[in-house]
């Protein structure tokens, strides 16, 4: 989860474009501080502005701080509440297949009734599932509870970002979310340190319950202090319930196929994704708009996307459990030793963004999963008794230097591929795609690996089962690679008509395209 952890504040960056709904977003609310900054106009200097910043870092660090502890937590969940490896999967599943399957409708919501409305919704929403998840008797209520913490996590993630970019003044919007990046960013490097530390000292139940705390500071400063804002072309049309229902059945359904290791939820999961399909195509609205894989390099740098987040999240769900069962770590120092890929991403992911900027983004999108994959086949080396120094420490490195090379050009390249106005929905379709596909991973890898039901109380079961899941994740890395090397280009420059520069926005030619000059523009980013 540390790569989730790390991506987290790059796609999220995207999900409003600089001419997106969130910068012109209307005021709503009424009263306080919060109604008369509202509109775009708090200024980061105020106090108002330090709150809103303050605000949305503690709401979506809730949310990161549970992707990035709970893997670590998961061998003292299973001794303490007696369960299966089945169990310890849907514990991570059923919080990413809500998450994955509502985020998209999440940020709708907040576009139409108001951002900051819906992120307190949220908040209050994800600590009840976390103090259900912190007072679980059984594995089936903190399945269940896991699962009404995503549909809090869908409601507060989009809304956090969007919130700075519609409040804030322009001149301040950059460094507002420099700001809210960094500090998320040093929230996903604690993490593991603050999770495994309750891990050991409190107990696990800890890592749920800290979140009621966080909640009961962060919901009233909002209402207070954050301007409400919303979205004035969101105001018509019905909400796709019918396909985000969909969507998430034919998850769940796929998902249930591979843990239980059953054929017919598979069979029904992939009918209920051809429904799907044919329901987003025909909706006037549809959470998913089908049109914008038009663009070749928007489907293209998606592929890369699903290749590449599978692994991961097959790598960081199996880490943690090797390095406590097998090789003898404590779960705060399984936490510490995953560290140095979130240090790593913070300090250089900046400079890998602008590298890219000047190769293009073909090559980081080819180099990235190749280093990747050859830090999963050095961690085949992490063992009994392995040394962190000549075992561990290397693969990591290796592995983080691939996700520097990777993460920060793959969100550009998303949101350059398609034009401004679309941003949104594209770095939001991105972020459902990584999620979705660390979900199947974390369900299909230990089917494919032969793991049996108790593999993560077994030394000798586990250790073997994790290197064959290392090299399958490499080999899927490697296929990422191909398809980057093989598929993406350069993008073209941006046409110095006048027409163009104003459709086009970052360059992007338009996804549809009429009788005008941009016809002559037709082939997509990523075309040879």
């Amino acid at each position: 989860m540390d790569a989730e952890a790390g991506d987290e504040k790059g796609k999220a960056a995207g999900r409003e474009g600089p001419g997106g709904p969130a910068a012109g977003g209307a005021p709503g609310g009424a009263g306080g501080p919060a109604a008369d900054a509202a509109g775009g106009g708090v200024r980061l200097s105020t106090a108002v502005g330090r709150w809103v910043v303050l605000t949305t870092v503690l709401g979506s660090g809730m949310a990161l701080l549970d992707s990035t502890v709970v893997n670590v937590a998961l061998p003292h969940i299973g001794d303490d509440l007696d369960t299966d490896l089945a169990d310890l999967q849907w514990t991570v599943n059923a919080y990413m297949l809500t998450l994955a399957g509502l985020i998209l409708l999440g940020g709708a919501l907040g576009d139409r009734y108001g951002r900051r409305k819906v992120f307190v919704v949220g908040v209050v929403w994800f600590a009840l599932g976390s103090l259900l998840c912190g007072i679980a008797p059984d594995a089936g209520f903190l399945i269940a509870a896991r699962a009404l913490q995503g549909i809090g996590g869908a409601l507060l993630t989009p809304g956090s970002l969007a919130i700075i970019q519609a409040s804030f003044h322009p001149d301040d919007r950059a460094r507002a979310v420099g700001l809210w990046s960094g500090f998320g960013g040093v929230g996903a490097a604690i993490g593991p340190f603050v999770g495994g530390w309750l891990v050991d000292g409190p107990g696990w139940r800890w890592i749920f319950l800290i979140n009621v705390p966080l909640a009961a500071i962060c919901v009233p400063v909002a209402l207070r202090y954050v301007p409400e804002t919303r979205d004035p072309a969101a105001h018509t049309g019905r909400f796709d319930v019918l396909g985000a229902v969909l969507g998430a059945g034919a998850l769940a359904l796929v998902t249930y196929a591979l843990i239980a290791a059953e054929w017919w939820p598979g069979v029904l999961g992939v009918l209920v994704a051809v429904v799907f399909i044919r329901v987003e195509r025909r909706a006037k609205d549809p959470m998913l708009p089908l049109t914008i894989f038009r663009s070749r390099m928007f489907t293209v740098v998606n592929v890369v996307t699903l290749c590449v987040y599978a692994a991961f999240g097959g790598f960081f769900f199996l880490a943690a459990l090797q390095l406590q069962v097998v090789s003898g770590y404590s779960a705060l120092g399984a936490g510490l030793a995953l560290l140095p890929t979130t240090l790593l991403m913070l300090l250089f992911s900046a400079a890998s963004g602008e590298l890219a900027e000047r190769t293009g983004p073909r090559l980081p999108l080819t180099v990235g999963p190749l280093f990747c994959a050859a830090g999963m086949l050095l961690m085949l080396r992490v063992g009994p008794d392995a040394s962190y120094v000549v075992d561990v420490l290397p693969g990591l490195i290796v592995l983080g230097v691939g996700m520097v090379a990777l993460v920060a050009p793959l969100t550009a390249t998303v949101l350059s591929s398609v034009p401004t106005s679309r941003a949104g929905i594209a770095s939001g379709v991105n972020n459902a795609a990584a999620r979705a596909a660390g979900l199947v991973a974390v369900a299909a890898l230990p089917l494919l690996v032969g793991m049996g039901p108790d593999a993560y109380r077994s030394a000798t079961q586990l250790d073997p089962a994790f290197d064959r899941a290392m090299l399958v994740c490499a080999a899927v890395l490697v296929v990422g690679a191909l398809v980057a090397a093989v598929w993406i280009r350069r993008p073209k420059a941006p046409c110095a008509h006048p027409e163009c520069r104003v459709n086009c926005g970052v360059g992007a030619p338009p996804l549809e395209t009429g009788g005008t000059h941009e016809a002559r523009r037709t082939e997509p980013e990523g075309g040879g």
